[in-house]
């Protein structure tokens, strides 16, 4: 079996995470984040729906990292980006950056938006 390892170019990969943080890229990030192919940064949380809506049209689906299990989002969060055509798929924290990954490798149009894992 050959293995190769899967190459990001540019855009910006989920490389770990801990008690607190995710590791974007070579920087650390403290608390929740929007992590895009082009950038990462803070996110304001559920109550911050303008920095998800600035990606329209630059993305298809955010995956949103709703900590160490799976949560219900608040359906005005969710409501607010699916009324603008952006997809919302909710995972957990874990899960939604190895997915964001694994779609980034293939190009697609995503994001992610993470609240840690404590």
């Amino acid at each position: 079996m050959r293995l190769t390892e899967v190459s990001y170019g540019t855009a910006k990969a989920v490389e770990g995470y801990g008690p607190g943080f995710f590791r974007v890229a070579g920087h650390v990030l403290r608390g929740a984040c929007l992590i895009t192919p082009w950038d990462a940064g803070p996110w304001g949380g559920y109550d911050d729906t303008a920095a998800p809506l600035s990606l329209l049209g630059r993305i298809d689906v955010l995956f949103v990292g709703t900590g160490a299990s799976i949560a219900h989002v608040p359906k005005a969060f969710r409501l607010a980006l699916e009324e603008q055509g952006i997809g919302v798929e909710v995972m957990a924290s874990p899960t939604a950056c190895r997915t964001y990954n694994v779609l980034l490798g293939e190009g697609r149009r995503v994001a992610v938006a993470l609240l840690p894992v404590e």
